[in-house]
């Protein structure tokens, strides 16, 4: 038998297949550390302990982004090594808070398969769980991705394309019960900004850029586990495509969170990702710039409202605009979520 994983290509997916991903990943302290040190996210809920436990939280929530990192990351062996691009998100629900000691696993459902006309290609469409160490479901998210055929003769009988999700409906918006939020003080998020300060279509630039040095993103996603050779073999990827190694598509998604903080630092949580697309590629001496604009509002409970974004990640152009149609070069991510925000 072989003792070495090669991964799958496009042929060996099978519609309706459950995969159980490897390696299940117990958060630490460390893991903290370094996704602050590789983003420098600046949001008060998840690294000041003190302030997270004055609004009645057990311990410091972990941020949503690094928990969907660790979960995606599981399943990178399985459906990512031979991928060519990962094409989008849909549906992506944050449902339970993630805390230091978690230990979070996942799987995947194989619901769509698709060829595509070149005959050397497919489409692979998967729902994927993350679950923590109480089989409690933390996360839910579709995505599909763009993968070799390494048998260029196969041919499927008939392409599955499956129906996916527009959007996240705010019913299924989770927070965490008993939250005491006379305890949230602006002087500890560094901003005055909440529910009722933002209005519909809004735009806010986040102004700061973060220029992605070479070491940065290696070790950003490597604490994801995130193994693709796009990311790592520069042996290989001098010969191909770009001829040198591309950022991670998740890391620019970080970037932009991070850099959020100025202008969403009253965030009390992500509660849903509606759609996501890394639009053009990134590269290593890059500069990320984001800007936001607020699609929608809505409240959820006596405390808390909904911010519907539509965030953009630029690289070397921080001139904000907003597209209405074809995004330029320039623009790497077109994602649209929803946060949670206290109402003051």
């Amino acid at each position: 038998m072989d003792k070495n994983f090669k991964s799958r290509y496009f042929e060996d997916y099978i519609l309706g297949e459950t995969i159980d991903h490897s390696v299940p990943r117990t958060i630490s302290e460390g893991d903290v550390s370094i996704y602050l040190a590789t983003t420098g996210s600046r949001f008060a809920i998840n690294y000041s302990h003190e302030f997270s436990q004055k609004i009645g939280y057990s311990s410091t929530p972990i941020d949503d982004i690094l928990t969907f990192h660790i979960v995606f990351g599981r399943t990178v062996p399985d459906l990512s090594l031979n991928a060519i691009a990962n094409l989008g998100y849909a549906g992506v629900k944050f449902l339970k808070p993630v805390f230091i000691g978690d230990t979070l696993s996942s799987s995947s459902k194989i619901i769509g398969l698709k060829e595509n006309s070149n005959g050397k290609t497919g489409t692979v469409y998967v729902e994927s769980i993350g679950k923590n160490q109480n089989n409690e479901v933390v996360l839910k998210y579709y995505r599909w991705l763009m993968m070799q055929k390494k048998n260029f003769d196969f041919k499927l009988e008939k392409n599955i394309i499956p129906e996916l999700p527009k959007e996240v409906n705010s019913a299924d918006f989770t927070f965490a019960e008993n939250l005491n939020f006379t305890e949230w003080d602006p002087k500890i998020t560094g901003s005055k900004a909440f529910y009722n300060d933002y209005k519909q279509n809004e735009e806010i630039h986040h102004l700061d850029g973060q220029t992605i040095e070479e070491a940065e993103h290696q070790i950003a996603t490597r604490l994801y586990q995130n193994n693709a050779r796009v990311h790592f073999n520069q042996h290989v990827e001098k010969d191909g495509r770009f001829g040198k190694r591309i950022i991670y598509g998740g890391y620019i998604i970080s970037l932009a969170r991070a850099i959020s903080c100025n202008g969403f630092a009253n965030t009390l949580k992500i509660a849903a990702i509606h759609s996501g697309k890394h639009s053009a590629p990134t590269f290593s001496g890059d500069t990320i710039y984001a800007w936001s604009k607020v699609l929608d509002k809505e409240i959820i409970s006596k405390n808390i409202g909904s911010l519907k974004i539509q965030t953009l990640a630029s690289k070397n152009d921080s001139n904000m605009f907003f597209p209405e149609e074809k995004l330029p070069e320039n623009i790497v991510l077109d994602i649209i979520y929803s946060i949670l925000i206290p109402i003051k």
